[in-house]
């Protein structure tokens, strides 16, 4: 009964079926989004939307029966079983939140599809480099900020009367959104050597350390992308030498029948 249910929970089938699936169940969510897709349609989606989840749980189940402890030491089956359990939560007035946290399921494509699974490694690998980043953009941040204030602040008070006006002000300019005409210029009419600030800031902000983060991702992805062929190659290499040992048996046993083959026939002869 295990052997049988193990086959369909690896089977390419079960996991295209249930890719399938989450797409269709984006979609249902998507349209549960607009009034006049639920006044036309409201039932179906509500019924197919608790199928879906049905067989998501059945899915589910059928893991945690085959693996047993297993299932629970795979990050990616924790996260597949906690995203199936919010949407089992009621979602009620009190915690109207947990429907919109429905959505979350469209998320388990990533577990779906193993190309997903490598690129959330990448950044989940990448992680601790770019919290060294952060704390650099956070230094920055701060020295920036307290320039500003001191230089502009009694001028410009909306933006950069306080280390945290100017903070979101410089934030602003980083992510260059209106940073020329919406900010940098009305300063440079009142003072004109602002450039002389501004310009530095965003060399060192959005043209270097930005670009940091970039390069620590690349260098995740590489590793990781290196990592699996590596696993891959690895597994090749197993499978090899397990048909070279096979192979090898057989000659055994083919030098053994033809030993016999040759012992029975002076016996035939005399």
């Amino acid at each position: 009964m295990i052997e049988q249910l193990r086959k369909i929970v690896t089977d390419t089938r079960t996991e295209r079926a249930v890719m399938v699936l989450i797409v269709i169940n984006a979609a249902t969510l998507g349209l549960e989004t607009s009034a006049r897709a639920v006044q036309a349609l409201g039932p179906a989606l509500a019924m197919l939307d608790h199928i879906i989840l049905g067989i998501f749980v059945l899915e589910i189940t059928a893991r945690i029966v085959v693996y047993r402890l297993r299932f629970f030491r795979d990050p990616w089956s924790i996260f597949d079983f906690v995203v199936v359990g919010i949407a089992l939560m009621p979602a009620t007035e009190a915690f109207s939140v947990l429907r919109a946290l429905r959505v979350l399921r469209v998320l388990r494509l990533i577990t779906a599809m193993p190309s997903l699974r490598r690129v959330v490694g990448g950044l989940l690998a990448a992680l601790p480099g770019m919290g060294s980043i952060v704390m650099l953009l956070a230094v920055l941040y701060y020295v920036f900020s307290v320039m500003a204030t001191q230089l502009f602040g009694a001028v410009f008070p909306e933006w950069f009367g306080s280390i945290g006006a100017s903070a979101y002000s410089l934030f602003q300019i980083m992510t260059l959104e209106s940073w020329s005409m919406g900010i940098v210029r009305p300063v440079m009419e009142k003072f004109p050597y602002a450039w002389a600030f501004f310009v530095p800031y965003i060399i060192v902000t959005t043209f270097a350390a930005l670009n940091l983060f970039i390069g620590v991702v690349v260098n995740a992805m590489q590793a990781e992308h290196n990592k699996a062929a590596e696993d891959q190659r690895g597994m090749l290499h197993d499978e090899t030498a397990s048909l070279g040992d096979e192979i090898k048996a057989m000659r055994a046993e083919i030098a053994a029948l033809r030993g016999e083959v040759t012992e029975r026939l002076p016996r035939t002869a005399a």
